[in-house]
């Protein structure tokens, strides 16, 4: 029997342990999770009895083994939620499956409803060519977008850093107003200096022709819709976040003998000839060694690198990684400024999106999140109250992830006030801080060699890295499970290429057709 040792117990660690112990006969299988949660990034965290999805996660994938999985676990409702019978909201419903209302383990399904906060006013996200994209524009404004885009689809600049990738596909006026200022505030690098293989995964196929092709094809029947992933409308959602799918999945792991073990930290490899023989991994203050015939990490790179023999050289591009860390702000109100102007029938009238960009640049605040729109039932009181996150992109050590809690409070409450969200901070009931390291894997500073490292970790016969952070790429969760569905058919003899595991999201056409 192979021992096996997972790191990370997050979407892609869990994914590879569920799928393995389907040959449960030939692994003996042991996961370590550095924290003392389930899920990494993907997790729910309960303040108070209202619930904060950590960076907000639409269950959506163009991958049919993805969605069946997550559907195995958790099956769509068959009956209204709270919302739903309160707004009365008439739609497409399971046959058969679960009543939120009555059952827990039940995913939802919700709608896809995110804008653009630039100036005080509403843009549709992503951006669409409607009558109130060019009423909030003005008509000189929306003129000049006109003809910067029609300048880009006549002259195409080199894709050679994402500032580029950006105007190729939007024009430069539309760039400056929408991209370049938010992109700064996510990455703390300007677009310039980042690699355009960020852009290329996260939106992918998406741009002023995409846009227009989206609208005209709901008009008119056809066939076959292509649907680029940042114009989805529709998305499944667990009942209380997406951490009660993966706390389920743990679950099920653990009733088929594996072995999950929390605040376990992995610190260094022993190994033979190219392969890894035992991991040392921390707990309670302890060094434990655990043998190892195979090792799937989803770990970061940079500290998988640091535990092993690596030549100097690898070790420092791996140290040379770059992340970007976040906090995200949980505020409590009755009520919040923004009036629902839209059609959309929500509870109290809320305004109905899951998230709102934040483009001004005056402010340090990237994204608001509104869970009672992701589920009323992350919301203790969601008839009485407005559970809102609010993301604010950091790098761990730098004054913003060094403020203390009540800090980040008075920080927040400013701004809201500054965006007209409240009046004043007397309006917050209750509120909760989280700190996320290595949330976004960056592309750039020594990204550009990420080849070698690669290379290096490949050169062992058993180590294999899935996951955002286990390949250093800002995947979505599906993608981050699809790694692990590569790694464990070629440990079981349904494909041959050990490298597949590193293809996944890489192909265009993975990401747009389904």
């Amino acid at each position: 029997m192979q021992k096996v040792v997972i790191i990370g117990a997050g979407p892609a660690g869990l994914t590879a342990a569920y799928e393995l112990i389907k040959n449960k006969k030939n692994y003996q299988i042991t996961v370590l999770e550095e924290n003392d949660c389930i899920g990494g990034i993907s997790r729910t965290v309960n303040h108070n009895g209202n619930r904060m999805d950590i960076g907000g996660h639409r269950f959506f994938s163009k991958d049919e083994r993805v969605v069946k999985w997550w559907n195995d676990l958790m099956p769509l409702q068959g009956a209204p939620s709270f919302d739903d019978l309160k707004t009365q909201r008439n739609f497409a419903l399971n046959s058969g499956g679960p009543d939120p209302e009555k059952q827990d383990i039940v995913m939802l399904k919700r709608r896809r409803i995110s804008r653009i906060f630039y100036k005080h006013k509403f843009f549709d996200y992503p951006l669409k060519l409607s009558l109130n994209t060019v009423f909030n524009l003005g008509i000189f404004t929306t003129a000049k977008a006109a003809l910067s885009y029609i300048l880009s689809m006549l002259r195409k600049l080199p894709e050679t850093s994402l500032e580029n990738f950006y105007i190729n596909r939007f024009g430069k006026k539309l760039y400056s107003m929408f991209f370049e200022g938010y992109t700064e505030k996510l990455w703390g690098r300007h677009p310039r200096d980042i690699s355009a293989d960020w852009g290329a995964q996260r939106v992918k196929g998406l741009s002023i022709w995409a846009i227009i092709k989206d609208i005209f094809q709901k008009i008119l029947p056809c066939k076959k819709r292509h649907i680029e992933t940042s114009l989805i409308e529709e998305f499944s959602y667990p009942k209380y976040g997406p951490g009660q799918l993966w706390e389920t999945a743990a679950e099920k792991i653990k009733e088929n003998g594996v072995e999950i073990i929390k605040n376990a930290k992995v610190i260094a490899f022993n190994s033979k000839q190219k392969h890894l023989t035992e991991v040392i991994y921390e707990k309670d203050g302890k060094k434990i060694t655990l043998p190892a015939d195979i090792v799937i990490s989803s770990m970061p790179i940079k500290d998988l690198i640091a535990g092993t023999d690596a030549p100097d050289k690898i070790k420092e591009l791996a140290q040379g990684l770059p992340y970007r860390d976040f906090v995200t702000v949980g505020v409590l109100l009755k009520k919040i400024n923004l009036k629902n102007q839209t059609k959309i029938k929500t509870l109290n009238n809320l305004i109905p999106d899951c998230w709102i960009y934040v483009q001004d640049s005056s402010v340090k605040l990237g994204r608001i999140q509104i869970f009672n729109n992701w589920s009323p039932y992350l919301v203790k009181k969601p008839e009485e109250s407005v559970w809102i996150g609010l993301e604010y992109f950091c790098s761990e050590g730098d004054e913003y992830w060094q403020m203390t809690d009540r800090q980040w409070l008075e920080h927040a409450a400013s701004e809201l006030q500054k965006m007209g969200i409240i009046n004043n901070s007397a309006e917050i009931e209750d509120f909760h801080v989280e700190r996320v390291k290595k949330a976004y894997p960056a592309y750039f500073d020594t990204y550009k060699d990420i080849d070698k490292i690669i290379n290096y970790i490949n050169s062992f016969d058993n180590l294999f890295c899935i996951g955002r952070n286990g390949q250093h790429r800002y995947n979505n969760m599906d993608h981050s499970m699809a790694t692990a569905f590569a790694l464990v058919d070629y440990l079981t003899g349904k494909t041959s290429d050990k490298t597949a595991v590193w293809n996944v999201n890489t192909e265009k056409s993975y990401h747009e057709s389904k």
